[in-house]
């Protein structure tokens, strides 16, 4: 069943790159107590992930965080060392938290899978956001297969 509004983000441990090597970060950790926007993304280095959306969030970082965002976190069923490259070569330092969901445990509970065996991909995440209010889904915007309109950025803001 898909998360909808209203609902908890589901507990789950994802990976993140530390000062010391790849760590744990769970959901709790991630969404208590703060104002998040998680987008995820089908997977690291592809097309329209490098092009527009990971790069529209960086970009916009300062006026979703001055309409109260807390955190902004990027997700995709990529390994925690894809996930930290892709981070870097798009410089999203400090402005993005990039998560690694490698097993798709995260994505599978909130039932926004995608399949892209045909295409070698295997098991993805969709291409979707979620603005969250202490755990709670308060927006939920799940782009159309090939499309990218609802889960950028800059409709967050319009959001928020």
């Amino acid at each position: 069943m898909t998360i909808k509004v209203g609902d908890k983000i589901p507990s789950a441990t994802l990976m993140r790159m530390t000062d010391s090597g790849p760590g744990p970060i769970t959901t709790d950790e991630i969404f208590a107590g703060k104002t998040v926007v998680l987008f995820s993304v089908p997977g690291a280095f592809t097309p329209t992930c490098s092009a527009k959306h990971l790069p529209g969030f960086i970009e916009n970082a300062e006026a979703l965080k001055a309409k109260g965002v807390d955190s902004i976190v990027c997700v995709a069923v990529n390994d925690v060392f894809v996930m930290n490259a892709w981070g870097k070569s798009q410089e999203a330092g400090d402005k993005v938290l990039m998560v690694a969901d490698g097993n798709g445990d995260l994505t599978a509970k909130l039932g926004l899978e995608m399949d892209g065996t045909k295409f070698g991909m295997g098991k993805r995440g969709q291409r979707f956001s979620i603005i969250a209010k202490d755990g709670v889904v308060t927006e939920l915007n799940v782009e159309a297969p090939g499309e990218f309109k609802v889960s950028s950025a800059e409709h967050a803001l319009t959001q928020l």
